[in-house]
């Protein structure tokens, strides 16, 4: 959906009007006084406009334009990625806050399209301390905050409560336990074609990485900005995966089973249908299996550790509010930013998509206990071992380097050795910004 959306201010109109209005304003405990600007800013957001999302931002807007009449916010579905890379490139942006994934963060930054948050802070009354450390680690580039998440994502097992019981066997606490599960839920027919998959993969470049972090493994060194592929633990991590999958049923066996598998998330999705026994994904899963596939016996474990120090290990991304550096009218801008982050709108918004909130405190809010099978991605939010991926000037170009990896490795055509030491090579021409 194409809108060209121009920021405007309106003024009051003098005389008895103008007095009626402020007075009311006053009584209300909001709104500007007498022949101040009403400023309008633009809410540029990536999420579709007939979707849950838009319709959830679109209610936490609607709250604000009551709650106060100084600023009026103007919500604009726009899912043109490109599209809002290029505004806030230019010299006249055409919104003052949007929203996009973490792990942009540092890059844009570096270029220069973000305006530091820093500032605002402190007006705003937005208290850092009180988001989860992981959700906060993607929000800074070299020591300035330039993002804040308004929702989080954590990875957990997903497991198909019949198939396992048909299979005799309990939810995989540790990595030896989940090898033996996928090969007792993996099947196939007298051809050796693949009938069920123990172990799915909803999205190779999230579970190679989440594995290598189960494993103990870095994917970008100790201090999070430095491009590590060929860690041994994560190396180890990826020679478990192809040695229990990929190596045991053939690339081009399991090439061959997903070629035929349903749309992810949709009623023929294969963990939905039983095509598959376990998947390691997101929070959203709860609220979508009942929608999707109401009748599906399924439950949710923490990821299995591969030693007891690395118990409730999870990956976490997040969902992101920014002000570009170009935006018109960025104090408005970091106001409206600062309610998104309230209590009450975080809470209104993460319900509605099923997603994490970001605050810790909001956590063991009960509204949440509405949503079955939750809690697990919750607690694992505040999990010593949750882990975010950098986000760095280079994680653009590392990020594409390892999908041509984990490929590689998943086709059998590459160890994964092999495979991340082709990263590490790459590695060493990024630029770090």
């Amino acid at each position: 959906m194409k809108l060209n959306v121009t920021h405007r201010r309106i003024r009051f109109r003098a005389g008895a009007l103008s007095i009626i209005m402020a007075t009311s304003a006053v009584l209300l405990g909001g709104g500007p006084a007498q022949g101040v600007e009403q400023v309008t800013i633009t809410f540029s957001y990536l999420w579709g406009g007939n979707g849950p999302e838009a319709k959830a931002i679109d209610a936490v807007i609607a709250d604000f334009n009551k709650s106060q009449s100084a600023i009026h916010v103007v919500g604009i579905s726009s899912p043109d990625f490109q599209k809002q890379l290029t505004s806030m490139s230019s010299s006249n942006g055409s919104f003052d806050i949007s929203d996009h994934f973490g792990n942009n963060v540092g890059s844009w930054a570096a270029k220069g399209i973000l305006e530091p948050l820093d500032g605002y802070l402190a007006e705003n009354n937005i208290v850092l301390k009180d988001f989860a450390p992981s959700a906060l680690e993607q929000m800074r580039y070299k020591g300035k905050l330039y993002s804040l998440p308004i929702a989080s994502h954590t990875q957990e097992l997903l497991y198909n409560k019949d198939l396992l019981a048909a299979a005799g066997i309990q939810p995989p606490k540790t990595m030896t336990q989940l090898a033996s599960a996928i090969i007792k839920l993996t099947k196939r027919n007298s051809k050796g074609k693949i009938t069920r998959l123990g172990l799915g993969i909803p999205d190779a470049g999230t579970l190679l990485t989440t594995l290598g972090q189960a494993f103990g493994g870095a994917w970008d060194g100790k201090a999070n900005n430095t491009p590590t592929p060929t860690d041994p633990k994560i190396i180890k991590a990826l020679d478990w995966y192809t040695k229990n999958v990929t190596k045991r049923y053939g690339a081009s066996n399991l090439s061959a089973f997903k070629s035929g598998l349903g749309q992810y998330m949709s009623a023929q999705d294969p963990f939905y249908t039983g095509k598959i026994a376990m998947v390691i994904d997101g929070e959203w899963q709860a609220v979508n299996i009942p929608k999707v596939a109401p009748k599906l016996n399924w439950g949710v474990v923490n990821i299995p550790a591969y030693d007891r120090k690395l118990a409730g290990t999870t990956q976490v991304s997040t969902s992101t509010l920014f002000i570009p550096a170009n935006s018109k009218h960025k104090k408005e801008a970091a106001t409206f930013l600062a309610y998104m982050m309230a209590d009450k709108p975080m809470t209104d918004f993460t319900m509605a998509l099923g997603n994490l909130p970001s605050k810790i405190s909001l956590l063991a809010n009960p509204i949440y206990k509405s949503i079955p099978n939750f809690q697990i991605w919750l607690n694992a939010l505040k999990s010593p071992n949750a882990k975010s991926l950098s986000s760095t000037p280079y994680s653009a170009q590392y990020s594409a380097d390892l999908s041509i990896a984990f490929d590689a490795i998943l086709r059998g055509v590459s160890t994964p050795k092999d495979a991340l030491n082709s990263v590490a090579k790459k590695a060493t021409s990024y630029n770090e910004g």
